[in-house]
């Protein structure tokens, strides 16, 4: 048998690298149908003989999401919930509205990358990689992208309502807010083990849980 070094030296083009994303569609399109019963990775197609075009169209993004809440963040999506013809595409938008000192807290998408336009305020907004913290303070306007699943947040730093949008590759991006993620998880990841990664008391650890 060859040596590993001998056999990868006879494959000069073999490339160790992974590429991910959402698949690409095998026919012109994949409208969802959201009534089937099929379990599979996605949505099953709707008979292409029965899509309209309001399986393509969705509207009121002009309207302010609603930011009465304690987090003083509204969130309109645009995705297969609401376009069924988004399945398959590997697309999906998002509006938001900050109140004014309102924060989309730390959270990552899995399987997205996102990009987000300042349409109205001042927005400050950051993502962590494994050894630093990009952060940057946007304007109307201003365009930012957050790399597919870093942690990454938004501040509204204005003393008025912001509003952007954000569109992901993917047409399910997902979501896993950190905080909520780590203390407010069922069941409970054990308090010595978040006691030791924070470096603090159990009784710190139980507390925040508390709040979850």
């Amino acid at each position: 048998m060859a040596s590993p070094i001998l056999f990868f030296g006879l494959l000069p083009f073999v490339s160790l690298a992974a590429l991910a994303s959402d698949p690409s569609p095998l026919q012109d399109f994949c409208v969802a149908d959201t009534n089937s019963q099929v379990f599979l990775n996605g949505l099953a197609c709707k008979d292409p003989t029965k899509v309209e075009a309001k399986d393509f169209s969705s509207s009121g993004l002009h309207i302010a999401g609603n930011t009465s809440n304690p987090g003083g963040l509204g969130v309109t999506p645009v995705t297969t919930a609401q376009i069924p013809g988004l399945n398959t595409l590997g697309i999906s938008l998002f509006r938001f509205d900050y109140a004014p000192g309102a924060v989309n807290p730390p959270h990552t998408h899995p399987r997205a990358t996102e990009i987000l336009t300042v349409l109205e305020g001042s927005l400050e907004v950051g993502f962590v990689t494994s050894n630093s913290h990009i952060t940057k303070v946007l304007q109307k306007g201003d365009v930012f992208v957050f790399p597919i699943g870093l942690i990454h947040y938004q501040r509204n730093v204005g003393k008025v309502r912001a509003t952007a949008i954000a569109a992901a590759n993917s047409q399910n991006p997902g979501v896993i807010q950190v905080a909520s993620a780590v203390f407010g998880s069922e069941p409970d990841i054990p308090s010595d083990v978040l006691a030791q990664a924070f470096r603090v008391d159990k009784n710190v650890v139980n507390y925040i849980r508390s709040k979850f």
